[in-house]
C-alpha cells in the first residue's frame, strides 16, 4: 500500500477504528511514520505496514519517494527503535526502487521486516536480480497490489507474501491468484477490507490475512446483547462518568465483577502511584485518588476489561488516543480540560468494544455532553484537538498544518507528544 493510501476511511467522527497509528521522530527535519495493522482470520494482529513521509511539505509528492524511504528507513524507524514500532510483531516496510536497488533495506533484520516493493515498481530484470538478493539476503519479500499478468511472474515466484486490493481485483482474479499461490504457502493479504462482509467474502475466497479498516466497525461487531461482564464494566464507567461520583456504588459494582477488582488492585499497586502501603481496599484508594483521577484511571481499567475479547489493538488505540489527547490539549492551552480529552481518547473506540453504533454506545452512560457530543462528530470546545489527534494518527500529513493552526498547537511537538504516549502505553500494558 501506498503511503498516500493511509487515508481516513469516513467512518463517524468519533472514530471507531485504528486504521493506524503514526509515530514520529523529529531529527531536525520532521519523519512521519505510521502503521497500520494486518490482521489474521483470528483478528488478531499479524504485523504493521509501516507508511512514511519524509515532510509535510512532500507529503503527496510521489515524485520524491525514493528520498522519503531512505529518510524512513535511516532516521525514522533506527532513531525510533523497532520494538517501539512494531513490539514482538513483524512489520512490513514499502521499497522504493532506488531502496531496492542500493539495498537501503540492509539496515534492517532481516528476522523482523519484510520488504514490500510498492505496486509502482516495474518488474524489470534488474529488479528481479535485486529481489533475488533480497532473498538470498535472508529477507521475505511482499508484492503489494499484486496483479496476475507474465511480466510479474518472475517476481512472483519470489514472494513470501502477495498483498491484494479487494476494490481493484475483481472476484475471478482474485480467486485465480488463491488458486495459483496458495499451494505455495505464499501468504495472501486482502487489502482495503472495510466491511464484514468483505472479510467473510475473503476468507472464503481463500485470504488467510487482512488489512484494512474492518476490524472495529460498529455494525461489523454488533451483537444481540452485551455479555454479563460487559454489563458490570458499562455501569462501573456509568457511575464514573456521574457528575458527583458515589464512591459506596463504585465499590460495590467492583464487587460484583472479579476481573475489575483484581484488575483495578493489580494496577493501583503498579503503576507508580507513590502509596507508602499496599493497596488492599478499593474504596480508600479510590477516595485517595479524588474524582478527577479516579475517573481517569478507573476507566482506562475498565476498558481493558471490556476489550478482554476483542483484539487489543482495538485497547490500545483508546489509551494511545487518550494519552495524546490530553497532551496535546495541555499545548493547545486546554489543561483544565485534560481529564475530559483524555476521557473522548477513551471512549473513541465503545462502539467496537460493545458491537454497538456510538449513540447506542453512549446511550448507556450518563457522559457530559461536551464529551458526547465531540465523540459524535458535533463541533465543541474539544473538536480543534480531538481532530488533530485523528489527522496525527491517521497520517493525514497534508491536513496536520491546517488543524495544528486551528488548536494553536505547534506541528514540531507533535512527535514528541506521540512518542511519549507510545512509551505511556507500552508501560501500561507491561504493567
Amino acid at each position: 500500500m501506498r503511503p498516500e493510501e493511509a487515508r481516513a476511511p469516513g467512518r463517524d467522527a468519533g472514530g471507531s477504528f485504528a486504521p493506524g497509528a503514526p509515530i514520529s521522530t523529529a531529527t531536525g527535519t520532521e519523519i512521519f511514520v505510521a502503521r497500520q495493522p494486518i490482521f489474521d482470520r483470528r483478528q488478531q494482529v499479524y504485523g504493521y505496514e509501516l507508511l512514511f513521509r519524509s515532510s509535510l511539505e512532500n507529503a503527496f509528492h510521489a515524485d520524491n519517494q525514493d528520498q522519503a524511504s531512505f529518510e524512513m528507513l535511516h532516521t525514522a524507524l533506527l532513531g525510533f527503535g523497532l520494538d517501539a514500532l512494531l513490539g514482538d510483531k513483524p512489520g512490513f516496510v514499502n521499497a522504493s526502487r532506488e531502496v531496492l536497488l542500493q539495498e537501503f533495506y540492509l539496515v534492517l533484520p532481516r528476522d523482523r521486516t519484510i520488504i514490500e516493493l510498492v505496486e509502482t515498481v516495474e518488474p524489470t530484470p534488474e529488479i528481479v536480480a535485486a529481489c533475488r538478493a533480497l532473498k538470498e539476503a535472508g529477507y521475505r519479500l511482499a508484492l503489494d497490489d499484486f496483479t496476475r499478468r507474465p511480466a510479474m511472474a518472475p517476481l512472483a515466484d519470489l514472494a513470501d507474501v502477495i498483498k491484494v486490493d479487494m476494490l481493484m481485483a475483481s472476484e475471478s482474479e482474485r480467486r485465480a491468484i488463491v488458486r495459483e499461490f496458495a499451494p505455495r504457502r505464499v501468504q495472501l493479504v486482502a487489502e482495503k477490507v472495510e466491511t464484514r462482509a468483505q472479510v467473510e467474502e475473503a476468507t472464503e475466497e481463500g485470504f488467510t490475512h487482512f488489512q484494512g479498516y474492518f476490524f472495529c466497525e460498529p455494525e461489523v461487531l454488533h451483537t444481540a446483547d452485551v455479555p454479563a461482564f460487559k454489563r458490570n464494566c458499562v455501569r462501573f464507567m456509568a457511575e464514573l462518568h456521574r457528575p458527583e461520583l458515589d464512591f459506596d456504588k463504585l465499590e460495590q459494582i467492583i464487587r460484583q465483577e472479579v476481573a475489575l477488582a483484581v484488575k483495578l488492585l493489580r494496577y493501583l499497586n503498579s503503576a507508580g502511584f507513590g502509596w507508602r502501603h499496599e493497596v488492599t481496599s478499593i474504596y480508600h484508594a479510590l477516595r485517595v485518588l479524588g474524582e478527577r483521577a479516579a475517573r481517569k484511571w478507573c476507566s482506562l481499567v475498565a476498558l481493558t476489561v471490556l476489550g478482554s475479547d476483542r483484539p487489543p489493538q482495538l485497547v490500545m488505540t483508546s489509551l494511545l488516543r487518550a494519552q495524546f489527547a490530553e497532551q496535546v490539549g495541555r499545548e493547545a492551552g486546554l489543561g483544565a480540560r485534560d481529564v475530559d480529552l483524555f476521557l473522548v481518547g477513551m471512549l473513541s473506540t465503545l462502539d467496537g468494544l460493545l458491537g454497538l453504533p456510538m449513540s447506542a454506545a453512549l446511550a448507556r452512560m450518563p457522559v457530559a455532553a461536551e464529551i458526547r457530543d465531540t465523540l459524535l462528530g458535533r463541533r465543541t470546545g474539544l473538536s480543534a484537538v480531538w481532530d488533530l489527534v485523528l489527522a496525527y494518527e491517521r497520517a493525514e500529513w497534508s491536513r496536520l498544518s491546517e488543524l495544528a493552526g486551528a488548536a494553536d498547537v505547534s506541528v514540531g511537538r507533535l512527535p514528541g507528544l506521540y512518542r511519549n504516549s507510545v512509551q505511556w502505553v507500552d508501560r501500561i500494558f507491561r504493567s
